[in-house]
């Protein structure tokens, strides 16, 4: 195992600077929807998980999930950390297994869910054909 280059000290100030909302890839993804006239609300939180979007009035609910924090399966962005193993597969894990259990929850109460992954947000018009994808709207 490799050792950080870095001291536990500073590596827990980079952590710590992680944000979980308003993260640029979820701006991204509020500005093509806005863009593309689509109205939400943002992390609702009588909703499951705090949907990072929420728009009522097609009963739809979307996370923008970072592919390492969320192990978008084939991603390049999904790498698995060299060291630390023993902190680091137990907590990735946690983080699919409670986004399975969100996911679900909302499906019964009638809410349909929808993943734009990190990696999607990179390219706008891929994102915006996704999102026209998932609202049913053609162009």
């Amino acid at each position: 195992m490799s050792a950080d280059i870095v001291s536990p000290e500073h590596r827990s100030k980079i952590m710590s600077m992680i944000k979980g909302k308003n993260t640029k890839p979820e701006m991204v993804v509020r500005s093509v929807c806005h863009e593309m006239g689509l109205r939400y609300r943002l992390h609702r939180k009588d909703l499951p998980g705090k949907p990072d979007l929420v728009f009522p009035k097609y009963r739809l609910c979307i996370f923008v999930h970072g592919c390492f924090w969320h192990r978008h399966s084939g991603c390049k962005y999904a790498y698995t950390p060299k060291s630390r193993l023993d902190f680091w597969l137990p907590k990735l894990a946690k983080n699919v297994e409670r986004d399975i259990d969100v996911q679900q929850a909302l499906i019964k109460r009638g809410w349909r869910v929808a993943i734009i992954w990190e990696c999607h947000t990179k390219n706008r018009e891929l994102l915006r054909n996704e999102i026209q994808k998932t609202f049913g709207l053609s162009e």
